[in-house]
């Protein structure tokens, strides 16, 4: 499981343990650097930050822990590290389950996280994000100032989509406020076969909002799998 780009181990709170029974899987949940109680981050982090966790960090820890040809459940950050994963030359997946993936920057995007920069800022986030990282301070602002940087607007990741081989389920709120459905349509397009659900009454995490659906959607899909 690959968590959003506030996110950790505990913010997925029972999730996991849900997921686990709902799909008869065993399930891996790790907080990423700069994440939960994870090494803190040295420095800002740069445009390419999720190629690099996708490229460089995942494999190795799939190596060292003799995970093979998992499905990545990937929320928001999250779930665009495990397409950028999963178009490597030679990648070995089951499947992807994606949760409200970013394929481009939108100027929603934004918008919402230049609002999330002022609630930080005002408001108790940061003292409800402080229960679950270790330096609520440099894990917000890494995430939040690469995002907000003028050269992150050019990031995109449609020109991967392409390489992707392996079984999509991509899920997304109709009132997400990170992104819009465009983001579903783009990678239905670029990658034949993704399963598409989006949710009524859902905002930006799926999980939360509608886990019922969710956990549904993921038990018929890894079905599926293992009746190919």
């Amino acid at each position: 499981m690959l968590h959003e780009g506030l996110g950790s181990m505990s913010l997925w709170r029972d999730f996991p343990e849900r997921l686990a029974a709902a799909t008869g899987c065993r399930v891996l949940i790790y907080s990423r650097h700069g994440y939960g109680g994870s090494s803190l981050l040295t420095a800002p982090r740069n445009a390419d930050y999720m190629h690099e966790e996708a490229r460089v960090w995942l494999p190795q820890i799939l190596r060292q822990l003799g995970v093979r040809r998992p499905v990545l459940f990937g929320h928001s950050d999250g779930a665009s590290i495990a397409l950028i994963h999963a178009a490597l030359p030679g990648a070995e997946l089951s499947g992807l389950i994606l949760l409200a993936p970013h394929v481009m920057v939108e100027d929603l995007t934004v918008a919402a996280i230049e609002q999330a920069r002022d609630a930080f800022r005002t408001t108790d986030l940061r003292k409800r994000l402080a229960r679950h990282h270790r330096d609520v301070e440099s894990t917000f602002r890494g995430w939040n100032d690469i995002w907000l940087h003028p050269a992150f607007r050019g990031w995109n990741i449609e020109a991967l989509l392409g390489a992707v081989r392996c079984p999509v389920l991509a899920i997304q709120g109709r009132d997400d406020e990170y992104g819009t459905l465009a983001q579903l349509e783009i990678l239905r397009r670029a990658v034949p076969g993704t399963a598409v659900q989006v949710l009524e009454d859902c905002r930006h995490s799926p999980h939360r909002d509608q886990p019922v659906a969710v956990l549904t959607a993921s038990r018929e899909f890894i079905a599926a799998l293992h009746a190919a």
